[in-house]
């Protein structure tokens, strides 16, 4: 989308618009010149949107994929606060397929290099991953007595990668540490009744730490197997070189991404965002995943900022994306104690796990996208409502029921 500054600060305007591609409809938000308004004119074409008022003129020319139906619109009416909303049809035809955490085919069997994304540091160095493979829920023990007539075949054999394999779980990696100079020194226990040897005996949630920026980057789960989160880790080609990223873009990203995944394969769309110490700190809802939302800011002086998130407003403060809907509430604090105990015990309510300090981050940008919608679209029922790409993530924060 291409949208002159300069005319967009002459007419101190807000443009938002929302498209839905499954229901091929959109929703039109024109914001007011300034307080108090002023006479605008309004001309909506296929393929830009045009707001003049005696003080300028905001022209916004939509992305090529993207076409509205002028004669459709519907449902005027003028909101305070928020000014102008209507209703139209709408099409998109943008690519909305998700790219895989993993760049290469597991045909190719090519060398793969895992960085930390918050400083670039080698975690694992030009490994050969023979073997990509996604792990079965984490209910699937249980679900073997129902499929099987004769005792569990998988009693007592867990599910540990060998050297050149990586599995992949619903928001990490398992992956095999064994030869790598980089390996993590687990705290352990000696085991006195054993004659022939001291055996290694990791603690629970025994955190491995970026040796750079010590950030935690994941957990060893054996002397050999450790888990790396995927909003802490980028996996390359080791040809390629390391992508520099915003960390909020990174993890919205990755999390948008999760959700999508998730709902299709496991049909489940409420989610509980927990720390490694199992302790709850977003219940997110999600809504949908089709959302393509475009939107021009005319006074960025209303929209609330956050320095930690680093220049998340461009100076265009013109921005297209790709939009995971989710509604959420926050759970730190003692907040909505009583809501995320019921559904603690949900089984349809699904728990992703992630780095304390990382569940804090998707808040902070939770709370950010929220207050970038306009006012009218920030809540529903209790929860608030935001929305997170799934390549560049715009969460709007929503209250669940």
């Amino acid at each position: 989308m291409a949208a002159s500054a300069a005319a967009a600060g002459a007419a101190g305007a807000r443009v938002f618009l929302e498209v839905r591609r499954q229901l091929q409809s959109a929703l039109l938000i024109l914001g007011e010149p300034k307080e108090g308004g002023l006479p605008m004119d309004i001309s909506i074409k296929p393929s830009s949107l045009q707001m003049r008022t005696p003080e300028g003129c905001t022209d916004i020319r939509l992305p090529a994929e993207v076409r509205l139906a002028p004669s459709s619109c519907r449902g005027l009416q003028y909101v305070p606060g928020d000014g102008l909303h209507l209703r139209l049809q709408a099409q998109a035809e943008l690519d909305t397929k998700p790219i895989s955490l993993f760049n290469q085919s597991p045909q190719a069997q090519a060398c793969c290099t895992f960085y930390c994304q918050s400083c670039g540091e080698v975690i694992i160095k030009d490994r050969k991953l023979v073997r990509v493979l996604p792990l079965p829920s984490e209910n699937w023990g249980a679900l073997v007595e129902e499929w099987c007539c004769h005792p569990d075949p998988f009693a007592n054999k867990p599910l540990h990668p060998r050297e050149n394999d990586c599995f992949i779980g619903d928001s990490f990696f398992l992956v095999n540490l064994r030869n790598d100079s980089w390996q993590p020194r687990p705290e352990v226990e000696t085991d006195s009744s054993s004659e022939k040897h001291f055996e290694l005996k990791p603690k629970a949630n025994t955190k491995v730490i970026c040796k750079r920026c010590k950030v935690i980057l994941g957990e060893t789960m054996s002397s050999e197997t450790t888990k790396l989160y995927m909003t802490e880790i980028i996996v390359q080609r080791s040809e390629e070189k390391f992508p520099i990223l915003p960390r909020f873009q990174f993890v919205q990203s990755v999390i948008a991404q999760c959700l999508v995944e998730l709902s299709a394969a496991r049909s489940t769309f409420r989610f509980t965002i927990q720390g490694h110490d199992r302790k709850a700190y977003i219940l997110l809802w999600l809504l949908n995943s089709d959302s393509l939302v475009i939107e021009s800011l005319g006074n960025l002086n209303r929209i609330q900022k956050f320095p930690l998130l680093e220049d998340i407003l461009e100076e265009d403060s013109s921005s297209v994306r790709n939009a995971v809907k989710v509604l959420y509430q926050p759970c730190i604090q003692n907040r909505n104690e009583e809501l995320a105990s019921s559904w603690e015990g949900d089984i349809s309510v699904h728990s992703l796990t992630l780095p304390a300090a990382t569940c804090l981050e998707l808040l902070l940008i939770l709370t950010r996208n929220h207050a970038m919608l306009p006012a009218s679209l920030r809540c529903m029922n209790s929860f608030q409502v935001s929305a997170s790409g799934l390549q560049l993530a715009v969460i709007q924060r929503t209250a669940v029921p």
